[in-house]
C-alpha cells in the first residue's frame, strides 16, 4: 500500500492539524499493541484517510471511524469494507453512549493542540466519577507529541517537568504504558516534533478513592498553577 502517494495525493489542512501516519511498521504496530480481537469494535478517532481504517478493518467486527474533515470522509467513504462506520462530527461532541453498549477500544491520532481537552473528554476529571464516556471505553492507543506522552505516563518519581495535571488525570483513571517513539518522518507532512504511542487502560476503580474529589481537584490545580507561576 502506497501510503506516501495517498498522502500527497490529499491536501492536508494545517488548521486541523492534520500529519497522516504513512509508515506501515508504525501502522502494524498499532494494531499489534491493540491486541484486537475479531468480534472487537474499535472506535478511531481522526481516521483521516483510512490508513489504520483499513487494517482495522479486517480485523475486527466493527471500526466506528470518526472524522470532521469532509474531504477526508469521501476518502474513507471509498475504502471497500462493510464493516466502517463513519461519523462526521467533532470528537468533543461525541456521546459514546450512543455508539455502543459494552466498552470498545479507542485508537486514536490526534491533533497536538487539543490532546487535552480530548483526553478530558474520553476520562472526565477527576471530580467526574460518573463520566458517561469513561465507561464505554476499555483501552485507549493514542499517539501523541513525544512531550506530551512522557507527561501522561509520569508519576511523582518523575522530573518536574513531565509530572503535572495530565499525568494525574491520565493516572488516575487508567493505567498508562508509553509504547514507542514515533519519529517525524513517519508523517506527511511531517511535523516538527517526533510523536508517541501510549496506551491507557481503563481501571475498574480510580487509582485511589477519594473523599471530596472535587476538593482534590482544586487543591492540585491551585498547585500547578502555583508552580508554573513560579517558574
Amino acid at each position: 500500500m502506497d501510503y506516501v502517494k495517498r498522502a500527497r495525493q490529499f491536501r492536508a489542512k494545517k488548521k486541523l492539524g492534520q500529519n497522516f501516519l504513512i509508515d506501515p511498521n508504525i501502522i502494524q504496530k498499532i494494531i499489534d499493541y491493540a491486541s484486537l480481537e475479531t468480534d472487537d469494535t474499535v472506535l478511531e478517532i481522526g481516521a483521516g484517510l483510512g490508513f489504520v481504517t483499513e487494517k482495522l478493518a479486517q480485523k475486527v467486527k466493527k471500526v466506528i471511524a470518526i472524522e470532521i474533515d469532509q474531504d477526508a470522509i469521501f476518502e474513507l467513504s471509498s475504502l471497500p469494507f462493510s464493516n466502517i462506520q463513519i461519523i462526521s462530527e467533532d470528537i468533543l461532541k461525541v456521546d459514546f453512549s450512543k455508539l455502543t453498549d459494552k466498552p470498545l477500544k479507542i485508537i486514536a491520532n490526534i491533533p497536538y493542540y487539543i490532546t487535552s481537552p480530548i483526553l478530558v473528554h474520553l476520562l472526565g476529571e477527576i471530580d467526574q466519577q460518573e463520566h458517561l464516556n469513561r465507561k464505554y471505553i476499555s483501552e485507549i492507543i493514542l499517539m501523541v507529541q513525544y512531550e506530551v506522552a512522557k507527561r501522561l505516563v509520569a508519576d511523582e518519581k518523575s522530573s518536574s517537568k513531565e509530572y503535572g495535571l495530565l499525568s494525574i488525570l491520565a493516572n488516575y483513571w487508567a493505567e498508562t504504558d508509553f509504547l514507542m517513539k514515533v519519529p517525524a518522518k513517519s508523517f506527511y507532512p511531517s511535523p516538527k516534533v517526533d510523536s508517541a504511542l501510549v496506551k491507557l487502560k481503563i481501571r475498574q476503580n480510580p487509582l485511589v478513592n477519594l473523599d471530596n474529589p472535587t476538593l482534590f481537584r482544586r487543591i492540585i490545580n491551585a498547585c500547578f498553577n502555583k508552580r508554573r507561576k513560579n517558574f
